[in-house]
C-alpha cells in the first residue's frame, strides 16, 4: 500500500528521447571504488555511447581519470552525491530504492517535507 500511494504521487515519465533513441552499442559502468584514480582513462571512457555512474563516484576534479560524460547516475538515497555538479542536466538520475527508509526518503522529496 505504501508503494502504491507513493507511485500515485509521482508524475508519469518515460526515458528522455535522446536516451530512448540510443542504440547501446558500447556501455561502461563506472563505480565509486577509486580504482581509476591515476589511470588517465577519462578520454577513453568519454568515447562510450552510454556512461553509467554508480553511487557518489565523483567526476569533478577527476575528469582525467574517470571522464566527464554521465548518461545515467544510479544510486541509493544515502549514496547520492551531495554536489549539484555531479548531476549534469542531460543525464538521467535513477534512485535505487530497496529499504523502507528509501521509500520514506522519496516521499519526503516529492512532498518537499523533512525526513
Amino acid at each position: 500500500d505504501k508503494l502504491k500511494d507513493l507511485l500515485e504521487l509521482l508524475p508519469d515519465h518515460d526515458l528522455p528521447e535522446d536516451l530512448k533513441s540510443k542504440h547501446c552499442k558500447r556501455c561502461v559502468v563506472v563505480g565509486s571504488g577509486g580504482i581509476l584514480h591515476g589511470s588517465e582513462l577519462g578520454h577513453l571512457l568519454n568515447q562510450f555511447d552510454i556512461v553509467i555512474r554508480l553511487n557518489d563516484a565523483p567526476v569533478q576534479g577527476y575528469t582525467d581519470h574517470v571522464g566527464n560524460k554521465t548518461t545515467i547516475r544510479m544510486t541509493y538515497p544515502e549514496g547520492a552525491p551531495l554536489s549539484e555538479h555531479e548531476y549534469p542536466p542531460a543525464s538521467l538520475f535513477v534512485a535505487v530504492l530497496f529499504k523502507s527508509v528509501d521509500f520514506n526518503w522519496l516521499q519526503a522529496m516529492v512532498k518537499n517535507e523533512t525526513l
